[in-house]
């Protein structure tokens, strides 16, 4: 059975140009039979400008694009069509591969396979879907340092800092009889193990700062109806997304928009207002309401400044005490004639909202290096990374309560593995090789 993949590179909609990607042993075998020039049998990249024929009818004139293994994106022969954007045209041509044995790819599939032929770890395997959904320059500019093995490059003194340690307990362990090793002991262990966690500490802090930049962050708008949350959401968008309306209920589901604040995109939430005595339908919203709240990452509590703190105010400050960020902002400032010292005021209706962006934005605590420098902050990534702190602070434990060193590897080995998991690699490695590239044992 045929291991060729085609799909369509590009969107699926009518354009000048469209991309369509093949990869696979046997690719170039099958693109001889359909294009007007033999490509089998190329040692380096070609380009050739052809037709495109299946049996004998022309689907289309095209630049194609050779890559032979191990030279290509997957570690495989590849080869790219750049054909007119017509969906006729590029359904055509996938059918004629189909045809002779190539399989749709499934999603992710060229990555897949450029990731275990060698191409790429997976660091940078999931740089490539973070780059395609990129919604400011900054979360591009992050994700194209992965992409080039920049982030990569933070694991891999962690691995190392944490085999030479391994290494070194096994050596002890192994071959007490020499004398030209180094000494494990507890104490010693315990300082190298400090200072490992530092390294880790700061690549977490990192990672969750570049979440911010490449992800966003889901900010709910609440409060009670008729404070000026939709007229909030408007003049933050600049334009009129929402319904304003001075009728209380008007806002009956979870309105949403999104902006860029210095670098960091908000994922902005419109909630119905909430109150006790509200119908069925206006019910329906306030229950949408609290559930944008459990899932914001901060929430803005709008509060009417002509009236002050409510009872129904506090209650959604209790129902949002358990987010990291909540924010008590009082609306309709321009009809107020005397403000109190500490409180933060805007008025959305005129779009005096600076006050609210910086404070947001100060609450974010993003360094300057949130923005240039490579992160682990993919969920997967940071789970690791605190994964491998706990790991290393049972060690660190462990060390303290004299615990014999062989038994404080079993924990060390687990951050190891999961310093090898990060790039996606075999955690499975004896590390023999590892203590005998580092040491001068039996000589």
């Amino acid at each position: 059975m045929s291991n060729v993949i085609v799909a369509l590179a590009t969107a699926p909609l009518k354009s000048a140009l469209a991309l369509i990607r093949l990869s696979g042993e046997g690719v170039f075998a099958m693109t001889d039979e359909v294009f007007s020039h033999k490509i089998s049998g190329i040692q380096e990249h070609a380009i050739f400008f052809g037709t495109l024929k299946d049996e004998g009818e022309t689907i289309d004139q095209v630049v194609l694009l050779a890559y032979p293994a191990p030279h290509s994106m997957t570690g495989e022969d590849v080869v790219e069509i750049s054909c007119h954007g017509s969906l006729i045209i590029t359904r055509e041509i996938i059918e004629c591969y189909l045809k002779r044995g190539a399989n749709y790819a499934t999603r992710g599939e060229f990555s897949s396979r450029a990731f275990f032929n060698g191409k790429m770890d997976l660091v940078e395997a999931e740089a490539i879907n973070e780059l395609i959904n990129a919604t400011t320059q900054e979360a591009k500019n992050l994700s194209l340092l992965s992409l080039q093995g920049k982030t990569s490059d933070l694991v891999k003194p962690l691995k190392k800092d944490l085999a030479d340690l391994l290494s070194l307990i096994e050596v002890n362990i192994d071959f007490p009889e020499y004398t030209d090793i180094e000494e494990a002991n507890e104490i010693k262990i315990s300082v190298k193990i400090k200072e490992i966690r530092k390294n880790v500490s700061s690549l977490i802090k990192g990672g969750e700062e570049g979440k911010i930049v490449k992800e966003g962050i889901k900010v709910a708008i609440v409060g009670e109806p008729n404070v000026g949350k939709s007229s909030l959401l408007n003049a933050l968008m600049n334009e009129e997304k929402a319904i304003v309306s001075e009728i209380p209920g008007t806002t009956r589901d979870v309105v949403e928009g999104d902006i860029n604040l210095k670098g960091a995109a908000l994922h902005l939430l419109d909630t119905a207002g909430i109150r006790e005595n509200a119908n069925r339908l206006e019910a329906m919203g306030i229950a949408k309401s609290e559930k944008s709240i459990a899932e914001a990452d901060v929430v803005v509590l709008v509060v009417d400044a002509t009236k002050g703190l409510q009872k129904e105010d506090e209650k959604i400050q209790k129902m949002a005490g358990q987010k990291k960020i909540v924010i008590t902002v009082y609306n309709k400032k321009d009809l107020l004639p005397k403000k109190e010292t500490g409180k933060l005021y805007i008025s959305a209706l005129k779009k005096d909202i600076q006050p609210l962006l910086d404070k947001i934005y100060q609450e974010l605590d993003l360094s300057e290096g949130a923005f240039v420098i490579p992160s682990l902050s993919s969920i997967r990534q940071i789970g690791l990374l605190k994964k491998i702190d706990g790991c290393l602070a049972q060690a660190q434990d462990d060390c303290a309560k004299n615990i014999p060193i062989d038994l404080v590897s079993v924990n060390l080995s687990a951050a190891y593995n999961s310093a090898r998991e990060l790039l996606g690699e075999d955690a499975t490695l004896d590390l023999t090789d590892e203590i005998f590239s580092r040491f001068c044992v039996g000589k």
